[in-house]
């Protein structure tokens, strides 16, 4: 392989270093929907990776500033569709997650933050939802799926959580 081309699963940085990327897909903006992009980006960069996690269509209100304190645990088929189901299912399960010291999702998010994960939102469902850059908390940055894709085409890992 020729020393200019980069090797798959690696990104280039701005030393000319190669080190691998690790990219997540969170299209849900639910406990179960939000967790495992965030987690996952975390782990990501304590293995030496970049990580970055695109946020798009109902997920991308995690990243919109006072709605990740909103999320909640959706439960699938008919009981979730059962009116107060949602909150208690979300009480439960933030209760569960506090005794197995699990950091709350706002706690995730600044952690994620601090240690360089790479929060993107998706234009199109920006523009869908008629956003602008200030209705997201710090550090978002807006991209296309064309723009993202051309950043995870070379990630060794891509995951649709």
């Amino acid at each position: 392989m020729a020393q200019n081309q980069q090797q798959s699963g690696t990104v280039t940085d701005t030393g000319n270093t190669k080190r691998e990327a690790a990219a997540f897909i969170t299209s849900k903006d639910t406990l179960d929907g939000a967790y495992p992009g965030i987690i996952l980006a975390i782990n990501s960069l304590r293995l030496g990776m970049d990580a970055t996690v695109f946020y798009t269509f109902m997920g991308i209100n995690v990243i919109r500033k006072g709605w990740v304190e909103k999320v909640k645990f959706q439960l699938p088929g008919f009981m979730g569709a059962l009116p107060g189901m949602a909150n208690m299912a979300t009480w439960m399960m933030k209760g569960k997650m506090e005794k197995a010291n699990i950091p709350s999702l706002p706690d995730m998010q600044e952690i994620a933050s601090l240690e360089g994960v790479k929060f993107v939102a998706c234009k199109m469902t920006v523009d869908m939802m008629e956003l602008k850059q200030d209705d997201f908390i710090e550090g978002v940055t807006i991209m296309t799926a064309e723009d993202f894709l051309k950043y995870a085409k070379d990630c060794k890992v891509l995951l649709f959580t």
